[in-house]
């Protein structure tokens, strides 16, 4: 497997702002992340809210240095290069898509501009070759060329998320990290952003990590899905098995709270506020809303196993059987009167 970028026991904690007078209360927003991206593929990343995303998808960039822990990039230790060196290696080869399109651009510069700045920035070409780059990558994302003087202000959402796309595509990176780049967009465009992203993906041959809540929208676009609780990525599946074959008890229960039209079925049940990560939950961090915690999951973290089908691996003392279906987990949390 030819890995772009492999991350090693990738820790992140911040200082809090609570605490006592002299000590800060710290917040583990990544813990123990062990993940490697190959060239070509799409890894899918999952989770609620403050599970540690967005964290992850700043570290493979380059943008977030890990607390502890490594990070290669094609080979080499990332943080261990100059700054320079480290600039030119991620900087000139991935890219990053942002949530919100008004805020990630420049909202002065016009769409020419903001489109040539990382060509100017890392020297590529002369004035006349980042012109012409400038005007393939707007034919490139679907954006008239009427629109190369126009400000942000002046486009659409999803023309905005356009030039965003069209801007982590402007140095050919190899890998393009795009964090919930929908979810600010009317629900008419998601779908025009979702298709052009797969177009590009298999017309330029990029490794994407899709961040997103949206998660059955992650299962249609990724070869691998990532499930991450805590800070800590739990399962990592196969997109084609997550849905009915996942181990872990949240996987379940997360894909078990999607809509479906065909197959509609309540979600499980999960009781409780996710915990804070400020104080997580001593062992397995799930364990104080799982249906299946004991006593050995509150005294360690479990080690990953690994589930029948090759890639498929997941943290759990007490997995879910693969052939359990989710309505079969349903009614093991709302057991029948007698």
């Amino acid at each position: 497997m030819n890995a772009i970028v492999e991350l090693s026991g990738a820790h992140v904690v911040h200082k809090a702002r609570s605490g006592g007078l002299f000590t800060r209360d710290r917040v583990y927003a990544l813990t123990g992340a062990d993940l490697v991206v190959a060239a070509g593929e799409t890894v899918g990343v999952v989770g609620e809210s403050g599970c540690g995303k967005s964290t992850l998808a700043r570290v493979l960039v380059g943008i977030q240095r890990p607390t502890a822990g490594t990070v290669s990039f094609q080979g080499r230790e990332l943080w261990s290069m100059p700054a320079a060196e480290r600039r030119t290696a991620v900087g000139g080869t991935t890219g990053m898509i942002f949530q919100d399109p008004s805020t990630a651009l420049n909202r002065r510069l016009p769409v020419r501009q903001i489109l040539r700045d990382p060509l100017d920035v890392h020297g590529r070409g002369n004035r006349a070759r980042r012109e012409e780059r400038v005007r393939e990558l707007m034919a490139l994302v679907g954006m008239p060329r009427a629109l190369a003087d126009a400000l942000p202000g002046q486009l659409s959402g999803g023309q905005r998320q356009r030039v965003a796309i069209a801007r982590a595509l402007a140095l050919d990176p190899a890998l393009v990290v795009a964090d919930e780049p929908t979810s600010a967009l009317d629900v008419s465009v998601r779908a025009q952003i979702l298709n052009l992203l797969l177009d590009l993906k298999e017309r330029l041959g990029l490794a994407l990590v899709f961040v997103s809540h949206d998660i059955q929208t992650v299962r249609r676009m990724s070869d691998r899905v990532i499930t991450m609780y805590l800070g800590r990525i739990v399962e990592e599946s196969p997109a084609a098995e997550v849905t009915g074959r996942a181990r872990h008890p949240y996987t379940r229960a997360l894909f078990s709270a999607t809509p479906g039209l065909l197959n509609p079925v309540e979600p499980i049940p999960l009781t409780g506020p996710v915990p804070s990560a400020t104080h997580p939950p001593s062992g397995c961090p799930f364990r104080t809303r799982c249906w299946k915690a004991d006593d050995v999951c509150a005294s360690r973290m479990p080690d990953f196993s690994a589930a029948s089908a090759p890639g498929h691996r997941f943290r759990c003392h007490h997995p879910v059987r693969e052939d359990a279906s989710t309505r079969d987990l349903v009614r093991q949390n709302h057991p029948r009167e007698p």
